[in-house]
């Protein structure tokens, strides 16, 4: 006598094998290599803490760093970007800095190039060179027509000694401020301790021209770090 066939209910769906974006299994995830979250990696590749809305903002402050930069504007731009701003860590403005310290031209033009590219690329490039170079150029012209008139004047003279002055100051503390940067360099603590050491014995005692100590220590620190960043 045949069996009935077994009634089969219509929203019954059959079988199927996992969709691609379902959990992998735990024999699939076991068989994966370990991530290494201890490896070294540049702090460029962290967030910044903010970015800024658009290339005509980074004209803006840009202008404002070159109008404030009497002595130097590099302790200027280091406080705007990071402490004023946010655009970037101690640890990425240190980075960037270095970049910008081993290419031709100004450092502080250099880093307002690198940074605006970073952000909006040639528009926000072409913003950071004209907010440092723009203005500041016609202030120039007028100090300069002014200076002609009144360089041997006792009081100007006195004046420009005290400017010389302020700026080594500046720049002695920004240094001191970017220090503890170098606690999350790929280098090391120590090791970046002392190339600060050896460049500064080099520049500052034995009077050796800052070119060849870039072209020694620079290329040697950059190889240890390059060494160091490698998978």
């Amino acid at each position: 006598m045949p069996m009935p066939d077994t009634p089969i209910a219509p929203d019954a769906e059959p079988s199927k094998l996992p969709s691609p974006d379902e959990a992998p299994s735990l024999m699939s995830t076991a068989s994966a290599p370990p991530a290494e979250a201890d490896a070294p990696r540049s702090v460029l590749d962290d967030d910044s803490p903010r970015v800024p809305r658009s290339p005509g903002e980074i004209f803006r402050v840009c202008t404002r760093i070159a109008l404030q930069g009497f002595g130097g504007v590099l302790p200027i731009i280091q406080r705007e970007w990071v402490e004023k701003e946010r655009w970037l860590t101690r640890e990425q403005f240190l980075e960037l800095l270095a970049v910008a310290q081993v290419m031709p031209g100004p450092n502080v033009v250099n880093l307002a190039l690198i940074y605006g590219d970073r952000a909006f690329g040639l528009r926000g490039a072409m913003a950071g060179l004209g907010g440092m170079l723009l203005v500041p150029l016609g202030v120039v012209l007028a100090i300069t027509v002014g200076y002609t008139h009144y360089a041997a004047h006792p009081v100007v003279a006195g004046a420009l000694r005290g400017m010389g002055a302020a700026a080594a100051g500046l720049i002695f503390a920004t240094g001191i401020k970017l220090l503890s940067a170098l606690r999350r360099n790929v280098m090391g603590w120590r090791t970046s301790l002392a190339f600060v050491a050896l460049m500064f014995a080099g520049i500052a005692l034995a009077g050796i021209s800052l070119i060849w100590m870039l072209a020694g220590l620079g290329i040697a620190a950059c190889a240890l770090a390059w060494r160091r960043l490698a998978p």
